[in-house]
């Protein structure tokens, strides 16, 4: 019998990519599953698919009184909570002078803030029943990649939140993990290759596997076992567990030698591509940003209307 029959799996970034087939995976081994995101329609489809296991809500990571009603909603659907997995990601394009200002602001809130209000929420249902944390980071945390500096630094955050939440609940009985994976084919990933010639580039440049791009479904695969086995850890591919070993050499003038060798290239070809696209973002998540953004402001003034 799976270790994950019945349990209950709060998964923000649920619509699509990583967090839709872990999903998946899930239900299949008989686990309940609570998807959250912003993007409507895929979440609708995705819950329908998996039917009577599965329940979504629409929710922003930014907001904790959201990410309160998306763990309330669990409990009240399934019963409790077992497991979150604070997936929900986005990036930007561009070198620190090019890249728009308020998107860095947004990249560093989904991908830091976003993480902790996923947790706080989650937290108090996840003690109840001895639980476990799953921070969805990145290689990016261990290696940094020119061009792309708020998503570079928000992993590298997301991480140490996960290293410094471990020792605060393990007596609770509540036990953190962290995932760490290189280029997945996501459509985060799919949409840089899309808009940016330069990031295309970059991957072709990158030596030996560092620029190979792994399934979502591999990905999904790997998070399910490190799911139920609750594991500190989850690298994927698994050689990226050996970059974490050396991360004190990546920052040394050794360890940056190609990406100073690349930059005078990349760097001034993404920039004048993202001056070119007139954003610092793909259009998809723009989008879920305008239409969040436009629905908070309705509700927001249907709250200050005055009662009929």
């Amino acid at each position: 019998m799976s270790k994950l029959k019945g349990r209950v799996v709060l998964i923000t970034g649920g619509a699509r990519g990583v967090g839709a087939e872990t999903a998946r995976r899930l239900v299949a081994q008989g686990a309940k599953v609570v998807l959250v995101d912003l993007d409507r329609e895929p979440l609708a489809a995705l819950a329908a698919e998996l039917g009577a296991n599965a329940t979504a809500t629409v929710g922003d990571v930014c907001s904790l009184e959201q990410m309160e009603a998306a763990v309330a909603h669990a409990v009240d659907t399934f019963g409790g909570l077992d497991v979150v997995m604070a997936n929900a990601g986005i990036a930007s394009y561009g070198s620190v002078l090019a890249v728009d200002p308020a998107t860095f602001r947004r990249v560093v809130d989904v991908n830091v803030n976003g993480v902790f209000h996923t947790v706080r929420a989650a937290l108090p249902a996840l003690i109840e029943r001895k639980g476990y944390v799953l921070v969805v980071s990145s290689l990016a945390a261990y290696a940094a990649a020119p061009g792309l500096v708020a998503y570079n630094a928000s992993k590298a955050g997301a991480e140490h939140f996960a290293n410094a939440l471990r020792p605060e609940v393990k007596h609770l009985g509540v036990d953190v993990g962290s995932a760490h994976m290189s280029w997945i084919d996501t459509p985060m990933v799919q949409d840089a290759k899309k808009d940016l010639t330069a990031f295309q580039k970059m991957l072709e440049g990158l030596p030996g596997p560092l620029g190979n791009t792994t399934s979502v479904e591999a990905c999904a695969d790997a998070f399910v076992a490190g799911i139920a086995k609750r594991r500190r850890r989850i690298s994927v591919p698994g050689w990226v567990n050996a970059i974490r070993w050396l991360k004190p050499a990546m920052t040394t003038k050794i360890g940056e030698l190609e990406s100073v060798r690349r930059a005078p290239e990349i760097v001034p070809l993404m920039d004048q591509e993202v001056l070119q696209l007139g954003r610092s973002m793909s259009a998809r998540v723009g989008r879920l940003q305008a239409d969040d953004a436009a629905a908070s402001d309705l509700e927001q003034q249907a709250d200050r209307a005055p009662a009929a």
